[in-house]
């Protein structure tokens, strides 16, 4: 029987609910963002470094070495800037953490992972008028979010 106070899929017949665990790191420095051009189904896109947490791994381990592998940035970490469910047009569905960064040391012989093109720093305003090449809804709510409040401390998030 479930003691739970919300139905068991099990019980239910419904299918478990798993959206891609994601993360990203919102960079900002004199101004600018630090973005990501990548090759996405042949279309150039902009994205914050972003990417999927792996088995085992935290999610602050995720976004420092996703944003290592993304754009040759060694970041450190200084808060949570949201947490965001999102459904894409075809239909998969995310739940990214966004974590405010400091850039500290760039590696630009570093190959970055497939599919990136490029790391660049972007201001808020050549972001919103390259509206149309972010990524996804998230990319421009993460910079609007770091830009209207601080982050959450990092002491928030507990792997247990």
């Amino acid at each position: 029987m479930n003691s739970l106070p919300f139905p068991n899929p099990a019980e239910t017949g419904a299918a478990p609910f798993h959206p891609d665990l994601t993360v990203a790191c919102v960079i900002h420095r004199e101004g600018r963002f630090l973005l990501v051009e990548e090759r996405v189904r042949g279309e150039l896109v902009l994205n914050q470094p972003a990417g999927h947490v792996e088995a085992g791994e935290s999610l602050v381990d995720a976004a420092v070495r996703e944003t290592l592998e993304e754009s040759g940035w060694e970041v450190r970490l200084t808060g949570l800037v949201g947490v965001y469910q999102w459904q894409a047009p075809d239909g998969i569905h995310f739940l990214r953490f966004a974590f405010a960064a400091e850039a500290l040391h760039h590696h630009a012989e570093r190959p970055l992972d497939t599919g990136i093109e490029r790391a660049l720093w972007l201001s808020p305003e050549e972001m919103q008028a390259a509206r149309s090449r972010l990524r996804s809804p998230l990319v421009m709510q993460a910079v609007d979010d770091a830009l209207a409040a601080p982050p959450l401390p990092l002491d928030r998030i507990r792997a247990l």
